[in-house]
């Protein structure tokens, strides 16, 4: 049938829609066949193997040196047949000199009657070079917070506590539990020898009783060996993270995150249910200041010195806390934690490593004495010393007036972190002989101490009420101090020194080195030849580690009811539970065998704990509301005004300027 021009094109337009349309399902109707297919197929599962690990190794002690003796080959000797025969050229040794050759050849006697010894070429060896650590650490911080939260419309101005003057209070306790609180780090080799010898008459001079209330313990030796803890021999000492708050404990597992609580909605009542509480942390500060140290610079089996030997081992530890705290008597009831009161602990550890044992035993497996030596020599005095002082100070005063508004507030005032941390290896030489012309001085010094003003303030404002559950802490802190010394060497290692060795450190001091005489001592045992190191002035080996934390954390804390009251809130306040920590190890390699002494030889070790718990200014048996209600005031529109916020200075700083402005309703 024939159709005009714009029929034709309407048909022509219908049946290509329909074309269209029925791609489009078809299409629809094969995606769908093939997801449908595909969730038939059955996935296979992922391969899965177990991995038994086993990491049973226990950890040993620090050990500056390992003797490696590889195990000899297996060899199959065999002679082959041969009719060539080789004669070798006479070759003429080198002429006996008239004078030794030190280090090179032994002296004339060695040899048999008629024989002529051959040059040996020695290795040279280097001497070492003094070093010197100076660090300074240090962290200071102020938080000084002022919090209104809530519709409370309340102004609270408490009465300036004199902070600074409480904790200096503190402090001149503390300096006077120390007798070495005042050293200042030495610029050259006499103020290095003047401290050591002015500290150690300090420590020694120190009373071992005393009559002040603070808790001292004090120990006195030539050798002190063990564990200490307050004052107290222990087989074992007390580990950091089974006293640390929960708070500050390390998490097992780093990649478990706990979800967030999310309000719960009951379906058909139209309403979400709502966690109605107040939380406040204006304390769980954490401070810490930490050094390990290992001092490995200069070490040999045997070490002979002309003058005298002075070693000085000391540990001083120092607790100082003022907790003294105003509680309302409205919120008894809340479940005080009162059972959990401010921890001191003193913990230090004096340790020797003998390593006799194990030289003797490879004494026993090696040769020959030895026959050669080569000599490196230090002008002048060898200086090894790290000086080493932290300092962590923060303040954390805050002032809270807190009610609840129906909802869960959660204010953290506090919770801060500050940390010094150090990690100190110095790996140097090591020789078979030291020999040392003038004296040697080796000082192990720790000084720590940690000082916390925690004097908190909680009291309610007239009319305060709840039926809700309340908890509150205003202590359970912690104060933790924590040395070792420990010294690879053992303590009887000294001996006088034998004419022999006398006359080879005459002989290095003249310039002729003739070590011959001392060749056959039992260290020197499987030695091709001995290295020697001679310096001829004194080694100044002072390690000298100060830690000092200080926190003030007087929080005061004004509780209240809403303008809409809301007494079914949960409270939770907690204006306590800090933790200062000091951690202070020293790893000091001294003479590994014999040490000859010339001259005199003069060891102290000295341990100083003590613990001051002060009860703080005698506030009278004030009542905390009394003083919460003195100090509180109710606002109107002029305190609102943004002209008066500008010029708030704590602690009058009004807090409207933080909080919701609808407080006004009850001006």
């Amino acid at each position: 049938m024939y159709m005009d021009k714009i029929t034709e094109a309407i048909s022509h337009f219908v049946g290509l829609f329909e074309i269209t349309l029925e791609q489009a399902r078809l299409r629809k109707a094969y995606d769908e066949f093939k997801a449908a297919q595909a969730v038939e197929e059955e996935t296979p599962e992922l391969a899965s193997q177990t991995v038994n690990v086993d990491a049973g190794y226990n950890l040993k002690d620090f050990v500056p040196s390992i003797e490696y003796s590889p195990v000899p080959p297996k060899l199959v000797l065999s002679t082959p047949w041969s009719d060539f025969q080789f004669v070798p050229p006479d070759i003429p040794a080198i002429p006996q000199p008239d004078v030794a050759y030190p280090g090179f050849l032994p002296p004339p006697e060695a040899y048999p009657m008629g024989s002529a010894p051959s040059r040996l070429i020695l290795p040279h060896i280097e001497p070492p070079g003094s070093v010197a650590v100076l660090i300074n650490q240090e962290v200071r911080l102020s938080d000084n917070d002022y919090t209104g939260a809530g519709g409370h419309g309340l102004k609270f101005s408490p009465a300036a506590a004199d902070h600074a003057a409480e904790m200096a209070t503190l402090l001149g306790a503390a300096a006077d539990l120390s007798p070495i609180d005042d050293l200042e780090m030495p610029g050259s080799s006499e103020e290095i020898v003047a401290v050591i010898k002015t500290a150690g008459e300090r420590l020694n001079g120190y009373p071992e009783e005393t009559d002040g209330e603070a808790d001292v313990f004090v120990v006195k030796a030539d050798v002190i060996e063990g564990t200490y803890v307050n004052g107290q021999s222990v087989d074992e000492a007390p580990k950091l993270d089974d006293h640390l708050p929960e708070k500050h404990r390390r998490a097992e597992d780093e990649d478990e995150e706990e979800e967030a609580e999310q309000p719960s909605y009951t379906p058909g009542s139209g309403s979400i249910d709502i966690d109605v509480s107040v939380e406040l942390e204006a304390g769980g500060n954490l401070l810490v200041n930490s050094v390990a140290m290992a001092n490995n610079w200069l070490q040999s089996p045997v070490c002979a010195v002309m003058g005298d030997h002075v070693e000085l081992n000391a540990i001083i530890q120092i607790n100082v806390s003022c907790d003294s705290d105003l509680v309302s008597s409205s919120i008894n009831g809340w479940g005080l934690n009162a059972t959990d009161p401010t921890q001191g602990f003193n913990i230090a550890m004096f340790k020797r490593i003998d390593p006799s044992a194990e030289a003797a035993a490879s004494q026993a497996k090696q040769g020959d004495f030895p026959k050669h030596w080569v000599v490196t020599e230090v002008e002048g005095d060898l200086l090894i010393m790290n000086w080493i002082q932290q300092y962590t100070f923060m303040m954390d005063n805050d002032v809270s007036v807190l009610s609840s508004s129906g909802v869960k507030t959660l204010v953290t005032a506090g919770a801060n972190t500050a940390a010094n941390d150090i990690s100190l290896d110095e790996l140097g030489f090591n020789y078979d002989l030291i020999v040392v012309g003038g004296n040697i001085y080796d000082a192990n010094i720790i000084h720590q101490l940690n000082v916390l003003l925690d004097n908190d303030l909680i009291g309610a404002v007239d009319g305060f009420q709840t039926t809700g559950q309340g908890a509150a802490s205003t202590s359970d802190n912690l104060l933790w101090n924590q040395a070792n010394i420990v010294n690879y060497g053992a303590g009887d290692r000294f001996e006088a020194m034998s004419e022999a060795y006398r006359k080879a450190c005459e002989s290095l001091q003249n310039g002729k080195a003739d070590l011959s005489d001392i060749l056959g001592d039992g260290p020197f045992a499987g030695i091709g030849a001995i290295r020697v190191l001679y310096i001829s002035g004194d080694i100044l080996n002072l390690q000298y580690i100060k830690q000092t934390t200080i926190l003030g954390d007087s929080d005061q804390v004004a509780l209240a009811m809403n303008a809409l009251a809301h007494p079914e809130a949960d409270w939770t306040i907690s204006t306590g539970t800090n933790s200062l920590v000091n951690y202070a190890y020293i790893a000091d390699v001294d003479s590994t065998g014999k040490t000859y002494v010339g001259g005199g030889i003069y060891s102290d070790e000295i341990l100083i704990q003590a613990e001051l718990i002060s009860t703080g200014p005698d506030l009278g048996g004030q009542n905390p509301d009394v003083l919460v209600n003195e100090a509180v005031a109710f606002l109107d529109d002029d305190m609102l005004a943004p002209e008066a916020s500008q010029n708030g200075v704590y602690p009058s700083l009004v807090p409207e300027t933080y909080s919701d402005p609808m407080q006004s309703v009850l001006a």
